[in-house]
């Protein structure tokens, strides 16, 4: 039986998970380590992969759900399931919301984007994972021509990718739906997609991708939360979460991160000989 409520909210889950370090044995102190920074894996992973994971028993992390004041692990997963089933409320809502908390001074805006920015740039330092930025790359240097794809907020990040190929000369083609044209054609043998999508995911985007895959190119996603659709098409997933302030999320730390992997695919092409042609300098 639990020893205590179980945690209603994935906030008072980190609380609790923050409260029982340091008082648990060898075991279960490996559990709360390895969920304390991988808790986006609880939502889509069995409890034998995150056994494995953090180095216990599955008897180790039953025991350590029912510490933390679940019955078990299925009600932990629920949790973050349904805590990761994010919907955003429209713009004029978020606009009210901002009025009625006295939020909407220029500086007092600008002060609350900076602070959420340094948060999601603090969380992408503390969970990115070096691997899969590697084996990003390594997917998409040998690439022929690069397909971008990122429509709604996604679009911003998308645009960005194919201007920064753009000044490398690396070959590239971005898919904007401009016209509601279908490029798909445009895929060709031993080119790769990087495909970027944030809840409430695009069904373009993901659909372009799905086709990517079963051509057997490629695939790179970019997304926020292991629930994102783009998890489950068999993609090399890079997964950064943004901090919203009013339900209102900016692109800081994801523009880094697709900085990084485009500049990565740059030196690596300048590296093995691939075509580039750098211009004197950047804009």
């Amino acid at each position: 039986m639990p020893d205590e409520t179980a945690p209603q909210s994935i906030e008072a889950f980190h609380r609790r998970l923050q409260e029982v370090t340091g008082t648990l044995p060898k075991r279960l102190a490996q559990c709360a380590e390895y969920l304390a920074g991988h808790s986006d894996r609880i939502a889509l992973s069995t409890v034998g992969e995150l056994s494995k994971a953090a180095g216990v028993q599955p008897s180790a992390m039953m025991r350590f759900c029912q510490i933390m004041g679940f019955s078990g692990f299925s009600q932990m997963q629920r949790l973050f399931r349904e805590g990761y089933a994010q919907v955003w409320p429209d713009y004029g809502t978020r606009l009210r919301n901002l009025g009625e908390a006295g939020s909407e001074s220029p500086a007092a805006l600008l002060a609350e984007f900076i602070e959420t920015s340094q948060l999601s740039l603090e969380r992408l330092a503390r969970t990115f994972e070096s691997e899969a930025l590697d084996r990003a790359v390594d997917a998409l240097a040998g690439a022929r021509t690069i397909h971008v794809v990122g429509l709604r907020r996604a679009f911003a990040v998308a645009a960005y990718l194919d201007y920064v190929f753009d000044k490398m000369a690396v070959p590239a083609i971005l898919h904007d739906g401009l016209g509601r044209l279908d490029r798909r054609h445009a895929l060709m043998p031993d080119d790769a997609l990087i495909a970027v999508s944030f809840a409430p995911y695009s069904a373009e985007t993901v659909e372009l991708a799905e086709h990517a895959q079963q051509r057997g190119l490629p695939v790179v996603a970019i997304t926020d939360t292991v629930l994102s659709p783009l998890n489950g098409i068999g993609a090399h997933v890079l997964t950064v979460t943004e901090a919203d302030f009013g339900a209102f999320r900016g692109l800081s730390a994801t523009l880094s991160l697709s900085l990084a992997l485009a500049v990565a695919i740059g030196a690596r092409r300048r590296g093995s000989g691939r075509p580039l042609a750098l211009p004197a300098e950047m804009e």
